[in-house]
């Protein structure tokens, strides 16, 4: 307990100087009260003392969230937070034991990146995730919001023609716009309701699965720029298996939060790293998953520069197939 309190009250001072030993104290204590990440060191056969720095850190594949509960630690879980899924596959499950330290750190980087939530107005339009209570993404607009001290919690849904007023209505000199959306449904709306939002930040989630032909994101963000008159479109990369986002001002290149760290490992070799650079799979590091894991490999292909800012170029073939196979083994 004492290790955990000391964990809790270094995350609210992490700073870059500080992110690698926490990360450190943070592995220490997973693999002793993780059972999941427990049993995944000894499938690899490795042991506490195998691992002396970050680089020798291992990433359990986030497959593990839609096999097991991912849970560190013995507090209750506060929330669940359920990946969408496509038609008979099994949707991830992020357990989460302090919604206080998910809030903390989702706050700091949005100011960090934005400033106070409270100088926007923030329009979201998440249909898709807004029909699930279990959405993550759902959760960190409402929670920008209340931070922002906005009491309509309107989120449109399927009101494009309502959303369309509102936007066109908003006293801007008051508050600075927001429009947070998924791909898919910034682009029908951007379609129908073009208009000059030209000192607006419009942010893109991602979410095109499934929804026709799959468009480069240069392609979205040039039809999104000429629908609404900005210079560039932002971008929010997360997933439900992560509590920490890392933005995108533009271009795609990611900045990621302060409790966040991205790496790459090689295509064909999941224990080969690869340098600044180059192409691979992207790891990160999310020290806000006090109590799940902080250790994740995702199945998205990128890049990472050597100021720590990355891009996310797609996705890895056959990653579920690879991701089912490895946890069987646990």
């Amino acid at each position: 307990m004492n290790q955990e309190r000391e964990i809790r009250k270094k995350l609210r001072e992490i700073d870059a100087e500080s992110f690698d030993s926490l990360a450190m104290d943070v592995f220490r204590w997973q693999a002793r009260q993780n059972p999941v990440y427990a049993s995944y060191l000894r499938y690899l056969g490795l042991k506490l003392r195998d691992i002396r720095c970050i680089e020798d850190i291992p990433f359990l594949p986030v497959p593990a969230f839609r096999f097991h509960r991912v849970i560190s630690g013995t507090r209750p879980v506060e929330r669940s937070f359920v990946s969408s899924s496509t038609s008979g596959s099994i949707p991830a499950r992020h357990h989460v034991s302090d919604l206080r330290l998910y809030r903390e750190s989702l706050l700091r980087a949005f100011r960090k990146f934005y400033g106070d939530p409270g100088s926007y107005r923030i329009f979201p339009l998440l249909p898709s995730y807004l029909e699930r209570e279990d959405a993550s993404l759902v959760y960190m607009v409402k929670v920008l919001m209340e931070a922002g001290k906005q009491n309509e919690e309107q989120f449109y849904l399927h009101n494009y023609e309502k959303l369309a007023e509102d936007l066109q209505a908003h006293d801007r000199g008051k508050r600075k716009i927001l429009f947070i959306g998924v791909t898919f449904a910034l682009l029908h709306f951007a379609s129908k309701y073009p208009m000059d939002l030209n000192d607006a930040v419009i942010m893109e989630t991602g979410g095109m699965k499934g929804r026709g032909r799959e468009l480069t994101r240069e392609e979205v963000h040039e039809r999104l720029k000429s629908a609404f008159g900005v210079a560039s479109v932002h971008s929010e990369y997360g997933m439900t298996e992560m509590l920490s986002q890392a933005y995108s001002a533009g271009e795609g290149l990611f900045e990621p939060a302060p409790t966040m760290k991205v790496s790459l490992r090689d295509i064909h070799d999941p224990f080969e790293p690869k340098a600044a650079g180059e192409t691979g799979v992207i790891r990160v590091i999310d020290l806000a998953n006090l109590y799940s894991c902080s250790f994740l490999e995702t199945a998205d292909l990128g890049k990472v520069h050597a100021d720590g800012r990355f891009e996310v170029l797609g996705r890895m073939d056959h990653s579920e197939v690879r991701g089912c196979n490895l946890m069987a083994g646990l």
